[in-house]
């Protein structure tokens, strides 16, 4: 275990707010887990990750190969934290405003009304969002950066709490479009989901017919809310803010990157480890929290140059190297 910052005392007692929040936090973590488990089998910290992303009001994007039950996990997970859900299937000939909404004529009173989109949820799953072309990706972008959308003219406010999971097959090339730079920095985190092990497969099996019916809600907006408040609570020395700086930046020194870590992802990494410090029973933040998600908050916003392709290097492995350049030190 990493030391606790110096100017950090941990024997001091929590404002109340922040140890509700703390216990609220850690029994939201083991019962969504819980309840995730009855219908889809992986890594417990997959859960872990959408938790994080949605207490520190950020979206996730979820790579793996077809058939590995990513579509379950979000539904479990959506059903578990008791929030409004919609699936957006993306597709070559989706529209932006089939995401958005638009307005359509009212027989009625002979006026226009708005008729919202699937993007009027609090969890969003936009499923393959690499099969649609550009334009249509895009009109994510002002919904994930400002949590609102604009239809001709009006705006259109989302949430909190809202939350994009996003999926998508990164080794099929017919038919899919690469999200654009600018996109791919709006996700908080970005997972990479393998195929299970033997002994998960078999457990698959049994799983598989389990109706997610048996998923049960086990929180409330009202808690989640309180909960995304108590993560920006946390207490974070300035050896801490420090340490954040100096990976960022580490990630824009390497000789083979064309484009590090921004601003935006120094933020991203420190609300996140937030997150994870209060999911793991924490007023404070320590060094673990923030090297725990470097990869997956970080090595999607890298850009590589042509030659690190050739020589197998890929944005985890410069990730890792910056964090092997910019070693903890709590008298930063």
């Amino acid at each position: 275990m990493t030391d606790i910052p110096m100017d950090l005392d941990p024997t001091e007692s929590p404002s109340p707010p922040i140890l509700r929040g703390i216990n609220n936090a850690e029994r939201l973590r083991r019962d969504v887990l819980a309840e995730v488990e009855r219908v889809y089998v992986g890594e417990p910290e997959t859960v872990e990750y959408l938790l994080l992303a949605l207490l520190a009001g950020g979206h996730a994007l979820i790579d793996g190969v077809p058939g590995i039950a990513k579509t379950t996990l979000v539904r479990a997970f959506a059903r578990a934290t008791g929030l409004d859900f919609k699936r957006i299937q993306f597709t070559p000939d989706l529209l932006p405003a089939d995401i958005t909404g638009s307005h359509v004529p009212d027989l009625k009173t002979g006026s226009f009304r708005f008729h919202p989109g699937p993007i009027h949820a609090q969890v969003v799953l936009a499923d393959e969002i690499n099969r649609a072309p550009p334009r249509t990706q895009s009109a994510l972008l002002e919904a994930m950066a400002e949590q609102q959308v604009t239809v001709d003219g009006e705006c259109h406010p989302l949430g909190p709490p809202f939350l994009v999971l996003a999926t998508q097959n990164p080794v099929e090339l017919r038919g899919v479009h690469a999200l654009p730079e600018a996109q791919v920095d709006r996700f908080l985190l970005r997972l990479s989901l393998g195929y299970p092990t033997e002994a998960r497969e078999r457990r698959i099996l049994r799983a598989a017919e389990a109706p997610m019916e048996n998923v049960s809600r086990v929180t409330d907006e009202t808690t989640l809310l309180a909960l995304m408040q108590s993560a920006k609570e946390v207490h974070v020395a300035e050896a801490l803010e420090n340490y954040v700086v100096a990976l960022v930046r580490a990630t824009r020194a390497h000789p083979r990157v064309t484009l590090g870590g921004s601003p935006r992802a120094s933020v991203a990494l420190l609300r996140s480890s937030r997150a994870r410090a209060l999911l793991r029973g924490r007023d404070h933040l320590l060094p673990d929290d923030i090297q725990a998600l470097t990869v997956p908050v970080l090595a999607h916003r890298l850009v590589l140059s042509p030659e690190a392709s050739l020589e197998g290097l890929n944005p985890d492995d410069v990730v890792q190297w910056a964090l092997e350049r910019t070693p903890w030190n709590p008298s930063a």
